[in-house]
């Protein structure tokens, strides 16, 4: 399976960008949910994509606001992306997800793109409870 691979990678971009800590903020209104392509969510917020993967199933890409860094893909069908959010739950994480696209990152940084992008906020696994803390 292709997205594996970009599972994997995101991986390790996850891991570089998400770190022990958490904090439910003030709760902003939600808007509607955006929709469209991986430039046309990036120029939403105000980012300038950093290609890491461009296939016909999933672009992926490295993105960076204000509210700091993430992760930004986009998927050909809807079966594909909830496959890759099922794979990449297991590196842990916070997931900003719309209709065919995702935003990982930070909770801080899930929370602010949410503002903007609207969607659902799903966690990956906690592992911390493995780290001996």
């Amino acid at each position: 399976m292709r997205l594996t691979s970009a599972v994997t990678g995101c991986a390790a971009a996850l891991l570089a960008l998400t770190g022990c800590g958490s904090g439910d903020g003030p709760r902003a209104a939600v808007p509607p949910t955006a929709t469209g392509s991986l430039e046309r969510l990036a120029a939403e917020v105000k980012c300038r994509p950093d290609m890491q993967t461009d296939a016909d199933e999933i672009r992926q890409a490295l993105c960076r606001t204000s509210d700091g860094r993430f992760v930004l893909a986009t998927f050909a069908t809807d079966r594909g992306q909830r496959e890759w959010i099922n794979e990449a739950k297991d590196y842990g994480g916070h997931y900003l997800v719309g209709r065919k696209w995702v935003a990982v990152g930070e909770t801080d940084v899930v929370t602010a793109l949410r503002a903007t992008l609207g969607g659902d906020i799903e966690e990956g696994t906690d592992h911390s409870a493995h780290h001996g803390h």
